[in-house]
């Protein structure tokens, strides 16, 4: 059995390019005892991968050259041998990296159930994003009943759901996205109640417009002018939750910090960092209330998926174009 891997062929400077990776392929090693073979069917694609290709300090060790790439799986498992607890015809999660198979002794896997939700909602809504979305708009956020919300990227993976999570927690929701069909799918389809669309429009005008007497908590998936956009338009005692800046991720040069932060100060506001790692001691329980919310309607679960791992370069680069709506999924194996 052949196992096709995306490796890590060179740290890139600026937008990653085809080079980038090596598309090689491998034998499947035999299973020893405690280890699954899991056959991946869908591989999630995330900003925050860009991030680990760099060579640098951060909340999480760098991909290293000639390592598989880095991404969150979720497939089968076609073999056990002797495993604790799990079984052949398991459904897991976890860190399975670019590649159709992986042999794991099943740490950070958990198993999902196919029959609440399919396997790609599980690297989406029910996975990464959706936990970033969950925890970072009510831990970090702290968002209150009647409060203004402003979300950037909230066409995407996580912005999607942190603007659903505040509508049902009944904010007004304001979203700022890419594009008409984007704005549009915010306000008819996920029911925020405004959206600017930053590549027609100005950002500045939509926010004094849909957002008159200031921002309560802003929620950050880009960065750079929209930011401070948004730091102008603080109510006092808000709230800025800094979950990416994909604006700076290609950047060839330093990256551009705010130059509104005195906002902050004047308006007696936070703005706080956020990793989604921190709260794996409490996914399951996001994970139980988003599913009572998928399967009652409230909140709306989109993934966009591409075939092929051999695709996996052009699939990448839609998280920096835009082209993608939703969740951006590649899917490996049948």
């Amino acid at each position: 059995m052949t196992n096709k891997q995306q490796i890590l062929a060179k740290r890139p400077t600026g937008m990653p390019g085809p080079d980038t990776w090596t598309l090689t392929e491998t034998e499947v090693p035999e299973l020893k005892d405690g280890q699954v073979l899991i056959e991946q069917h869908y591989i999630s694609l995330d900003p925050a991968m860009r991030g680990w290709m760099n060579d640098s300090r951060s909340y999480i060790p760098p991909v290293g050259i000639g390592e598989v790439m880095r991404a969150g799986t979720v497939g089968k498992v076609i073999q056990a041998k002797n495993h604790p607890h799990f079984k052949e015809g398991d459904v897991l999660s976890g860190w399975g990296g670019v590649q159709q198979y992986t042999v794991t002794d099943g740490e950070g896997y958990y198993p999902v159930d196919t029959s609440l939700a399919p396997m790609p909602t599980y690297i989406g809504t029910l996975g990464m994003p959706g936990m970033t979305a969950y925890f970072g708009i009510l831990d970090v956020g702290k968002i209150k009943e009647g409060e203004v919300v402003v979300v950037s990227g909230a066409a995407g993976a996580v912005g999607s759901i942190v603007g659903q999570i505040a509508k049902i927690k009944g904010c007004r929701v304001v979203g700022i996205a890419g594009g008409p069909e984007k704005c549009r799918y915010l306000t008819e389809e996920l029911g925020f109640d405004a959206a600017i669309d930053y590549k027609n429009d100005s950002v500045p005008a939509g926010l004094k417009q849909h957002c008159p007497d200031g921002i309560d908590v802003y929620f950050d998936n880009v960065g750079g002018e929209i930011l401070d956009a948004a730091l102008a338009r603080l109510r006092l005692h808000a709230r800025v939750v800094i979950c990416g800046a994909i604006s700076q991720y290609n950047n060839r040069d330093n990256v551009k910090g705010p130059s509104n932060y005195l906002s902050l100060l004047v308006n007696r506001a936070t703005m706080q960092g956020m990793i989604v790692m921190d709260y794996a001691q409490d996914y399951g329980t996001a994970a139980r209330e988003m599913g009572q919310w998928l399967q009652a309607g409230q909140l709306k679960s989109r993934e966009d998926i591409y075939e092929g791992i051999e695709n996996f370069h052009a699939t990448f680069t839609r998280l920096f174009t835009g082209e993608k709506e939703g969740k951006l999924v590649l899917k490996v194996k049948e």
